[in-house]
């Protein structure tokens, strides 16, 4: 009897087990679906190189260069022909990328060797308190002091290599590394390119600059260490990809503002401000386009946020890329791009620290700029800056640069010697389309005074949006900021 009753009373829960059995073979199938439809909060490698600007891509139509990861990844991926940063100097740009945000907004931040204020929400720290594991590796945030804008640590995170920082993850949690680099930043080893196999007689030397053998293996030098960060890049994602990782890893590849040569970095010009600029999510985005859309680094930090399903921050002035990605949007809504300038290096007459102020409206044929300070010298002064430097301290030393001040009285090289050093008018306009080098300035053709006020309007009315001090009614703050770089601090500056 108590068999019996034991045997009789397991009967309905056996019942049971076998229905909840049932019911989740044949959900199964479904829930996986489910589960393939909604990709998980992807892993994100932002790699970004130190002066790498356009068009010195092989995918960008650069002949000469080798970059088959750049092309690799704009080949299973997007590739943006027009993207640009907020500002063409080192902090600044890296700020306006962490935070989503036009540098004007940033403070202190908005100049190089500053600092960032730690109540400013970046995508790294919004990934991390969503639970990412973050980290970076060599130059990602800086130069400058990070803490005195309250941080304790980088404000990417930890410091070491990817191959470490793999190893001691938490594959259970998503990651977000910033791969970083110093190329192609200067000095270089002269000769370098040469010696390497670049052929120097193929470069296509910018209209600004000589057609001079200096010239030309200064650019082959460039373009060895872009060489180098294409294959450093390509080795990170083979280390991806050995862990199976890859396509689960929403990969971007770009550089902070243009190359360091006159007229180049630190200037409004397209290269001073417009980047390669690639991304690869192998499970995501559509691959093999090319996008035309104005894009702004800006728009990077809450495009990782999307990605994530995460909420950007309402002061984040950047646009979500995601739907591009997807193919879910066919254009961006904006038209133009704005970026500007504040201090670079203190290049002004010592012991000044004012920097250049100029901002910038780009559309997809015309570039208007304003020089806020006609006066001062755009590269600095020629003699007698307060940085050590001391000539056009705002532009990198390298023989390009030697060689326009020194053979600046002769006629085959005046020209470009004023392009790059002299001081500019108040406006500027280029058309973009016939002049991509941006060398003929149309800004006082009366022709193209109608144009002139449109887009200076526009310019002006998002810059007040946005809340520029430039073009507010108290006295903007950044020539007042401290220039946080070692040498000078030692000096008391």
């Amino acid at each position: 009897m108590n068999s019996e009753r034991t045997t009789s009373a397991a009967s309905p829960s056996r019942l049971l087990l076998l229905t909840i059995a049932l019911l989740s073979a044949l959900m199964l199938p479904t829930l996986r679906a489910q589960e393939e439809a909604t990709p998980k909060r992807p892993n994100i490698l932002f790699a970004l190189a130190d002066d790498w600007g356009w068009p010195h891509a092989g995918a960008l139509g650069d002949t000469v260069v080798a970059t088959p990861t750049f092309d690799r990844l704009a080949r299973e991926g997007l590739m943006f022909e027009r993207a640009f940063v907020a500002c063409p100097s080192c902090t600044a740009s890296r700020n306006a990328i962490l935070t989503g945000q036009q540098f004007h907004r940033l403070g202190e931040g908005a100049n190089l060797h500053s600092t960032l204020d730690v109540r400013q929400p970046t995508f790294v720290s919004v990934l991390r308190e969503a639970g990412y594991e973050v980290g970076h590796w060599r130059k990602a945030w800086g130069p400058g002091d990070f803490k005195a804008g309250g941080y304790e640590q980088d404000p990417c995170g930890p410091n070491g290599t990817l191959a470490a920082f793999l190893q001691r993850r938490d594959p259970k949690r998503p990651f977000c590394f910033w791969f970083g680099t110093s190329d192609p930043h200067r000095g270089y080893r002269r000769n370098s390119g040469r010696e390497s196999g670049i052929d120097v007689g193929k470069i296509e030397v910018p209209a600004f600059l000589p057609d001079h053998d200096d010239v030309r293996g200064d650019l082959a030098d460039y373009y060895f260490e872009v060489q180098r960060w294409d294959r450093e890049v390509g080795e990170a994602l083979d280390l991806l990809a050995a862990q199976d990782l890859l396509d689960d890893t929403l990969v971007v590849m770009t550089g902070d503002h243009g190359m360091p040569f006159p007229r180049c970095k630190g200037n409004l010009y397209d290269h001073g401000t417009r980047v390669p600029l690639a991304m690869r999510w192998g499970r995501v985005a559509n691959p093999g386009r090319k996008v035309p859309d104005l894009v702004s680094l800006t728009d990077l930090a809450p495009t990782f946020l999307a990605a994530a399903g995460l909420q950007a921050p309402a002061v984040m002035t950047g646009e979500n890329l995601l739907p591009l990605l997807r193919g879910e949007q066919a254009a961006l809504r904006r038209d133009f791009v704005v970026y500007g300038r504040e201090r670079h290096t203190p290049a002004q007459a010592a012991p000044s620290l004012q920097g250049y102020p100029s901002r910038a409206l780009r559309t997809a044929d015309w570039l208007l700029i304003l020089n806020l300070d006609p006066e001062r010298w755009p590269a600095g002064v020629p003699s007698g800056a307060t940085h050590p430097m001391g000539s056009f301290a705002d532009c990198d030393a390298g023989p390009t640069k030697a060689l326009l001040v020194q053979r600046r009285e002769d006629p085959a090289f005046a020209a470009a010697y004023r392009l790059c050093f002299a001081k500019r008018p108040a406006v500027e306009l280029y058309d973009c389309r016939n002049d991509h080098d941006q060398i003929h300035d149309l800004a006082a053709d009366p022709e193209q005074a109608a144009r002139v006020a449109a887009l200076r309007e526009r310019l002006v009315t998002y810059l007040r949006e946005t809340g520029d001090p430039r073009f507010g009614d108290a006295a903007a703050p950044f020539d007042d900021y401290p220039y946080r770089a070692a040498y000078l601090q030692k000096k008391g500056k």
